[in-house]
């Protein structure tokens, strides 16, 4: 399960709730740290120059603010962090390797950070990224370019919201599947309008729908792949995990 709004944005006690629920159901949560260009004071990311900048964070004061946001996590039980801004993830990478942070501490490099090509992702794979999600309209043979020269799990959207293409992959679900993994698809978020927003239960029951047809065209046409079981690690080279939208988790091998 991948939470996209922030950290930040919610309560401790919504916090300890996602957590609860997760584990419950044996799915691992992963959460997004909360500052972001697009929740913070600087005008340049409205602009059209200003939109390359992607969710990247802006003067040390915010790097600061986005590593108290992931210390906050911990504290609740979190062990896994969707990551937006390279600097961020190289400090992270750095303090779980020097023992400031839970050795099974995860980082999952985001799409918003906007990499599209392999050596430029390997790049994120060294600063400490347990997996990585290129840009979401990469097509199959870059994607599978991709695999060959990272080893971590890869991240690939089979649908989009209208924000970010509004494209629907479903079909290729199972090709994604053969040239990426181990690789988490992310379907489901095509039902809301954007990314990084607030969900209900209706929403979260359509992008539950959603998740269930991918999973369906991969079974229908690549029966060769399984469902690893709830809470399983994902092994390098050996499994490939279903994540639904950015809320909901399962997995296939």
């Amino acid at each position: 399960m991948t939470e996209t709004v922030g950290l930040f944005r919610h309560t401790r006690e919504e916090l300890a709730d996602y957590l609860r629920l997760a584990a419950d159901e044996g799915i691992t949560t992963a959460f997004s740290v909360g500052p972001r260009a697009t929740y913070d004071t600087s005008p340049t990311r409205l602009t059209p120059h200003g939109s390359f900048l992607g969710y990247r964070l802006r003067g040390v004061d915010q790097i600061r603010r986005a590593l108290d946001d992931v210390l906050r996590g911990l504290e609740l039980g979190c062990r896994s962090f969707v990551v937006y801004d390279e600097g961020l993830l190289k400090t992270l990478g750095q303090a779980r390797k020097g023992g400031l942070l839970p050795a099974e501490t995860t980082f999952k490099a985001s799409a918003h950070l906007g990499y599209a090509n392999p050596i430029s992702i390997s790049m994120l794979e060294e600063l400490g990224a347990d997996s990585i999600n290129p840009v979401r309209d990469l097509p199959l043979p870059a994607i599978a370019a991709v695999r060959q020269h990272i080893a971590v799990p890869l991240d690939v959207h089979t649908d989009n919201p209208p924000s970010s293409g509004g494209f629907i992959r479903t079909y290729e679900a199972p090709d994604i599947v053969r040239v990426a993994r181990p690789v988490y698809l992310k379907t489901g978020n095509s039902v809301v309008g954007a990314h990084g927003q607030f969900t209900g239960a209706e929403d979260g029951e359509r992008m539950a729908d959603q998740a269930s047809i991918t999973l369906e065209m991969v079974q229908r046409f690549a029966s060769e792949f399984t469902q690893s079981p709830a809470g399983a690690p994902a092994p390098v080279n050996a499994v490939s995990t279903l994540v639904a939208g950015e809320k909901t988790a399962g997995s296939l091998r």
